[in-house]
């Protein structure tokens, strides 16, 4: 190869592998022509002169127009997500595949055929609403089902695990990949002291450092569920489930050093890719699939069936197909249809339900209550939030912030009553939950196998894919301390000694200077011994920055694979366990 085409070869744009073509145009041809005028309907005089008291003299309180459109303007913006913050969306139409109504008397799965109208948001989780979109991150994947028993949100990511299983954490978690409060930067000490000191966490930070930890898109990425959810049928038997979206286009990546480059051309991505790609017609499909457990086999399984850190084995729990989605409309105002969507998993419909997953049932409550927040008390009267899929959605709310549905007229607002108003449907009941006493178990001393699935994951991996995770993660840990490096590389030498031994060569540590014995975390007790390893390590770093990876051919990888299709079929998907 010459010099001059490998020059041009470096200047290509990573971007160009999905596929799109030519870049549209950025100009917007949605141009309406009408007078402008105020918020109460007057017609606006002036919108470049403001009212002042002679040619050069002081403002007038008089100019109307002038401290209306600055009032809006303040309140232009509502709260960011505080995660989730950046994400884009489109509109879609889901159907019916496969029966599945021996799990569920959901009337949407009651027949092959059947469709819904769908909302499907994504999103990068750490980031503001302007940061870069090829992070290194994991992405929400947020569908909301308009199904005629109400709004069903299937509210996932793009990895089937997540860093821990109680809600505890859920805050620390926010802080940690968010900006520290004296520098006010991203901080890889604290981020990394966090997962490293969660041995829950080894599965998803395995997974966020590999190959698949910067989709190059997101019609090139799988979605999960993630949690355990149930269904039950017209015999209130109920199952547990879990849901995946498999991506018809396939999987592609980027690698950290075209991430670099595309953050730099192009820091909006994913939404330009997916905004194009509908534009183009070329609309993105993903089919949709549930593992299914009944409650015995839960009963038996050999670890928590509720633990989001572990995923259910295939070769246990095969997939089996529900249906098809299809992304065919962009939204016609980010704002309106983007920015105001509000999910939550506790947006659930007769024949589907929640498990005993504690992150879940927290989510349930604390999703709502951030939208609330957010949006207000009666976000669900915004459009893409109205169940649009009932005939004659009759909620019982009344009153509160921005009612403007009508307000139920002069509807009687009480139940009872002697009038049959407000009646409930008592045969939407969902089947009994089972107890216990109610404490603070230590959830360590009951399922403390951390190691098993990340271990498995690791030797699921090419020798390229290995290196390259174990690169991204050197690079990612940047100036952690010994301590907290130290710590990583025991958690994954538990894992898999050649997995330890790849993140030490990376982070350029002899492995025979890491104390290599821990005792599992298998209580609290044990955990917090474990955590306090090396505490004489408490030092910064130099960042390692490996680069025996960067020109790696693509075989072997999940960024530039010719065929990213391959990885559509969850039976060979080696990501999947």
């Amino acid at each position: 190869m010459s010099k001059d085409s490998k020059k041009d070869k470096k200047m290509e744009n990573p971007m160009d592998k999905n596929g799109l073509g030519e870049d549209l145009p950025s100009r917007n041809d949605t141009v309406l022509k009408h007078k402008m005028r105020r918020a109460a309907g007057a017609p606006v005089d002036n919108n470049d002169d403001s009212m002042t008291a002679g040619k050069r003299g002081p403002l007038s309180i008089q100019d109307l127009w002038l401290f209306e459109k600055h009032a809006h303007f303040n309140r232009e913006l509502i709260p960011e997500r505080r995660m989730h913050a950046k994400g884009w969306g489109a509109f879609g139409k889901f159907t019916v595949t496969n029966d599945i109504t021996k799990y569920t008397c959901a009337k949407l799965f009651e027949k092959v055929g059947n469709t819904c109208e769908v909302f499907t948001r994504f999103s990068l989780v750490a980031g503001e609403s302007g940061y870069a979109d090829a992070d290194r991150d994991i992405r929400g994947f947020a569908v909301k089902f308009y199904t005629e028993d109400g709004n069903w949100d299937l509210v996932g990511n793009n990895t089937p695990v997540f860093f821990f299983r109680d809600p505890m954490k859920f805050i620390d978690l926010n802080h940690v990949v968010k900006r520290d409060p004296k520098t006010h930067r991203r901080n890889p000490t604290a981020n990394w002291d966090f997962w490293t000191s969660l041995p829950e966490s080894l599965l998803q930070v395995t997974i966020t450092m590999s190959d698949r930890g910067i989709p190059s898109s997101f019609r090139y990425m799988h979605g999960f569920g993630s949690h355990t959810y149930s269904m039950y049928n017209k015999d209130k038997e109920r199952v547990w489930v879990k849901y995946h979206w498999r991506s018809e286009q396939g999987i592609q990546n980027y690698t950290d050093q075209e991430a670099e480059v595309v953050n730099g051309k192009e820091p909006d991505s994913n939404g330009k890719d997916l905004f194009e790609a509908i534009e183009k017609k070329m609309y993105p499909k993903w089919k949709l699939y549930i593992q299914v457990m009944t409650e015995e086999q839960a009963e038996k399984h050999p670890v928590n069936p509720f633990d989001i850190t572990k995923m259910w084995l295939k070769e246990d729990y095969p997939l089996i197909e529900v249906g098809e989605m299809e992304l065919n409309r962009n939204p016609e105002n980010y704002f309106q249809d983007v920015e105001q969507a509000a999910f939550s998993p506790g947006n659930i419909i007769p024949g589907l339900g929640l498990s005993p997953d504690r992150l879940l049932q927290a989510r349930t409550f604390f999703y709502m209550d951030a939208q609330n927040y957010r949006l207000g008390i009666n976000h669900n009267q915004i459009p893409v939030n109205s169940p649009k899929g009932v005939k004659h959605p009759h909620d019982f709310h009344r009153d509160g912030q921005m009612r403007v549905d009508g307000n139920k007229g002069a509807e009687i607002h009480y139940e009872p009553n002697s009038f049959g108003a407000w009646e409930d449907s008592p045969e939407t009941e969902l089947p009994t939950d089972k107890g216990g006493d109610v404490k603070r178990y230590d959830y360590r001393e009951d399922d403390h196998d951390y190691f098993t699935q990340p271990g498995m994951l690791f030797n699921n991996m090419t020798d390229e894919q290995k290196l390259v995770l174990c690169e991204n993660t050197a690079r990612a840990m940047k100036d952690a301390t010994l301590q907290i490096k130290h710590r990583h590389i025991r958690n994954t030498y538990k894992a898999d000694p050649e997995y330890g031994k790849g993140v030490a060569k990376a982070l350029g540590i002899n492995i025979k200077d890491v104390d290599l014995e821990m005792e599992g975390s298998v209580s609290r007790e044990s955990y917090e011994r474990d955590r306090m390893k090396d505490k004489d390590k408490d030092v910064p770093t130099k960042p390692s920055m490996p680069e025996s990876a960067k020109d790696l051919p693509p075989e072997g990888r999940d960024t530039n694979a010719s065929d990213p299709k391959k990885l559509s079929d969850w039976k060979t998907d080696p990501q999947l366990l």
